[in-house]
């Protein structure tokens, strides 16, 4: 099972070979104030659960590979019929990875992992949008948690000198955040997809008693 859960900015001396090739291409530096334009800017996504609609603003200024990413999985509605399968009323709720197969929460197959953005995303705090992922830094696929709390010990370099990725903000819905995160949890069991490509079931903290569906994400409308 995938638990929950390095673009820096890197600095090349430009040198010319000496056989008259061009200067290899350099990185360009991170520019924080066009970072912050851009997330104000950014794409708003509707989130409809069984408990209400959630509005999310992404971030694709400070994560534009995990914007992207999460865009790919909207496009494909990779999302619909999901659960928040983890839930934790001082922690976050997770989902996007898991659907319910016979009542039981069973991982959808996703695409290549992403690189982790963290050492230059927004805080994990209250109402941030945020990717799980294994201790794998770079193991990012489709699943996703909301802070319901500040959790500043999630940002790089904590966490295991990493961090988790920042994405989106929710603008409108917390309540239906608050919510989720109050739903009766208990240990059940989740069916997850091995390395190997067949589904194993194993014991689960934290799940839902009653299943929090994920009816679909969408991009809002530009207004």
């Amino acid at each position: 099972m995938k638990a929950l859960l390095l673009l820096t900015t890197a600095f090349f001396l430009c040198s010319c070979k000496s056989n008259g090739e061009p200067p290899e291409k350099t990185t360009p530096a991170f520019d924080a104030a066009a970072a912050e334009k851009a997330n104000k800017e950014g794409p708003v996504v509707v989130i409809e659960t069984s408990k209400g609609t959630i509005e999310a603003r992404l971030h694709p200024g400070t994560a534009p590979i995990t914007t992207k990413n999460f865009l790919s999985y909207i496009e494909k509605k990779h999302y619909d019929g999901t659960v928040f399968h983890r839930v934790m009323s001082n922690f976050m709720i997770q989902g996007g990875g898991f659907e319910l197969k016979d009542d039981v929460p069973t991982e959808k197959a996703t695409g290549k992992e992403i690189k982790n953005e963290s050492p230059q995303t927004k805080s994990n705090s209250r109402g941030t949008l945020a990717m799980a992922r294994r201790p794998d830094p770079d193991s990012a696929s489709a699943q996703f948690f909301i802070n319901v709390v500040d959790n500043d010990n999630l940002d790089y370099p904590k966490s295991g000198g990493h961090g988790y990725a920042v994405f989106g903000e929710v603008i409108k819905g917390m309540e239906v955040v608050d919510q989720i995160k109050e739903v009766p949890v208990d240990n059940g069991y989740l069916v997850s997809l091995g390395p190997d490509g067949r589904f194993r079931a194993a014991p689960a903290q934290n799940v839902p008693t009653k299943a929090v569906v994920i009816k679909s994400i969408r991009v809002a409308e530009k207004k």
